[in-house]
């Protein structure tokens, strides 16, 4: 999930009330801070772990930082914040705007590292916490009379479009209130904005243990098997999947051979050409 403000508005602290409520213990939080040491404001409320990040904040960086919390033992994790991944020192924005040559081939070059990142996120086994800065902008309102400069949130300091990727986006305003301006677990939406605290994170939780159809969550799984691009990353997703079906084993089977390329079983890759026609089944051997 993401949470999306200005400065002030909450964004840390918020955070990790949520990951208290998805973990129940704070040694199992790790918050990746770009913020220079912003975390350490909030010590008071736990043991929590923390991984400091500093420039340059290149996607790759990214992704080693949250591979080392992952190995750590975290059960979740908090990106604090992910805008300088886009928009900081050493950025994607700033790599592209040294890169020689034309803007627009450029990209091709610089996109493909930043879906690595989000792959990153989208891939991990465990609860991820992003945090994303809003570019600040002042409106005038009438207070006691007189009108007043209030500080706004404007639009979210990350690549257009990466908001999709979430499954709650929660957008806190000055005061600390938060509204889900994306809620696919249909928990928040059309709730007027509230403060964040622990049990947000309980009922997130209890919604993620809820589980999806056996049918769906097996689909899901199948896609992210053949989405594994290294044997790291396979061994990670066996060890944490619950659903142990014959389809399910030989699917990690087939993505091991072609991942040390070696070669493929008759029968597993005819159960693959079984799986890309649409046939969930497990095939009798």
């Amino acid at each position: 999930m993401a949470l999306q403000g200005v400065s002030g508005s909450g964004k840390t602290y918020s955070a990790l009330l949520l990951a208290f409520g998805l973990c129940n213990q704070w040694n199992k939080i790790a918050i990746i801070d770009t913020e220079n040491h912003s975390s350490e404001l909030y010590a008071h409320l736990g043991d929590f772990r923390v991984l400091h990040l500093s420039a340059p904040y290149t996607p790759e960086r990214y992704i080693e930082a949250i591979h080392a919390c992952e190995d750590s033992g975290a059960e979740v994790i908090i990106t604090d914040s992910i805008s300088h991944e886009w928009q900081g020192s050493g950025g994607i924005l700033e790599m592209h705007s040294r890169m020689p040559g034309n803007s627009y081939t450029n990209w091709s070059k610089i996109t493909p590292r930043h879906n690595a990142f989000v792959q990153c996120l989208l891939q991990s086994p465990v609860h991820i916490i992003s945090t994303i800065r809003s570019k600040q902008d002042y409106i005038l309102i009438e207070k006691n009379g007189k009108q007043v400069p209030q500080k706004v949130g404007m639009k979210g300091i990350i690549r257009e479009g990466m908001d999709y990727e979430f499954t709650i986006v929660f957008e806190l305003d000055n005061s600390n209130n938060a509204i889900a301006t994306k809620d696919r677990t249909s928990l928040f939406t059309g709730n007027a904005g509230y403060k964040i605290n622990t049990e947000t994170g309980k009922q997130i939780l209890n919604w993620c243990n809820e589980g999806a159809p056996p049918e769906m969550q097996r689909e899901i799984l199948l896609q992210r098997i053949n989405g594994c691009k290294s044997m790291d990353e396979l061994l990670k997703l066996y060890y944490t999947n619950p659903i142990q079906e014959a389809t399910i084993i030989q699917a990690f089977s087939l993505q091991r051979s072609l991942l040390e390329k070696k070669p493929i079983p008759a029968i597993i890759t005819h159960i693959k050409n079984q799986q890309s026609n649409g046939n969930s089944h497990a095939a009798t051997v």
